[in-house]
């Protein structure tokens, strides 16, 4: 029997019957067509499939859309406003955070949490913050720079206002 959810998801109230099984990182994608956030793992290991559910990092690959009734989520589609990347956005693209750029969204959502609670993070902060994220590909170095870089620039912007 499928049930009714209502979701804010980058702002936008959505409401759909779904599948009491349905995962969110799927009600996302195939039915949001939000396809920014990644499935990788299905077992949550992977990180790439991080979102935020009412600010908080959470990996969707193993939460039920149903589970989700009634939440405020953020996709990395969401980061963005008015065409301006957010600066976790910017950082990545200007310090080479990405290869492939398969893991950078879960990356990205990760960093934006860490962020929101520690404004000025330390190396060892980031990398810690990062360790349920699996990159194939960078070594993790750029990542932690575009990181650094992403805390400058939204410590400038809070300077300016």
């Amino acid at each position: 029997m499928n049930t009714r959810i209502q979701v804010t998801v980058n702002g936008v109230q959505y409401s759909h019957m779904v599948e009491p099984r349905l995962l969110l990182v799927h009600y996302l994608r195939d039915v949001l067509r939000l396809t920014g956030t990644h499935v990788g793992c299905d077992t949550s290991s992977c990180g790439a499939c991080t979102i935020h559910v009412n600010g908080k990092a959470t990996k969707c690959c193993t939460m039920l859309a149903v589970q989700a009734n009634g939440c405020q989520i953020t996709t990395i589609e969401g980061l963005s406003h008015n065409g301006d990347l957010h600066p976790l956005q910017e950082g990545f693209k200007e310090c080479h955070g990405l290869q492939c750029g398969f893991c950078t969204p879960g990356m990205i959502m990760t960093a934006a949490d860490l962020l929101q609670h520690n404004p000025q993070p330390t190396e060892n902060d980031i990398r810690h913050a990062l360790e349920g994220n699996f990159c194939r590909c960078t070594g993790y170095h750029n990542i932690v720079k575009s990181v650094l870089y992403a805390a400058e620039k939204l410590k400038e912007h809070a300077v300016v206002h």
